[in-house]
């Protein structure tokens, strides 16, 4: 393989956890609205991770008239960036030390399928904003997770970048900017078919 240039990360999963956020958000939107039945699970959550908004919202409110599923669940978002804002996510073991090591040879960047603000809360709340040179998520551009990729590598002239996610839509996202794909075996998915694998963040720092 030639030498790389950048690494893009997937966000949940891959450098952090928010289930516990997103499971207090959703539950207190639901409290709010009684057409909201059945609660959204902290298995429901995970089972999510990687979808795209779209997605998300017919797996959560399936059952409820479109229009009103979309606006429950931009509440949903809404609330949790702002919990998150509050009381930050769960970071994996290692991450800190070894986003400061990568970020002294590599460039950094993140794609997420999340709405806006999402990246921005792990960006502020982990310290690390200063490590990242760019970012893009599905719900500012409305792009798939694969497009989002090959946008960050051509707006900073990437020649030889990597992937890092733990879910299947991280590979086939990979897959399509034709890029290798780096599966966080510790994250939510469980995938076969990988470039390469780590089992813990730190791994990434002697991979290449």
């Amino acid at each position: 393989m030639k030498k790389i240039d950048s690494f893009i990360f997937d966000l949940d999963g891959t450098l952090w956890s928010t289930i516990d956020s997103c499971v207090k958000s959703l539950a207190e939107v639901k409290n709010k609205y009684e057409e909201i039945t059945q609660d959204i699970t902290a298995d429901k959550v995970m089972s999510c991770m990687g979808l795209s908004f779209d997605e998300i919202v017919e797996r959560y409110y399936g059952y409820i008239d479109k229009e009103k599923a979309i606006a429950y669940a931009k509440e949903a978002f809404e609330k949790n960036i702002e919990n998150l804002l509050k009381n930050g996510g769960t970071l994996y073991p290692n991450l800190e030390n070894t986003i400061k090591q990568l970020s002294q040879k590599y460039k950094l960047c993140i794609v997420s399928n999340c709405v806006e603000g999402y990246i921005e809360s792990f960006l502020k709340t982990s310290h690390l904003e200063e490590y990242f040179c760019d970012f893009e998520c599905n719900g500012k551009t409305k792009l798939s997770k694969g497009d989002n990729i090959k946008l960050v590598i051509e707006r900073n002239n990437f020649k030889n970048s990597v992937y890092v996610g733990d879910t299947i839509s991280d590979k086939e996202a990979a897959d399509y900017a034709k890029i290798p794909f780096v599966y966080a075996s510790y994250g939510f998915g469980k995938i076969k078919d990988y470039d390469y694998k780590i089992d813990d963040i730190k791994d990434l720092i002697n991979l290449f």
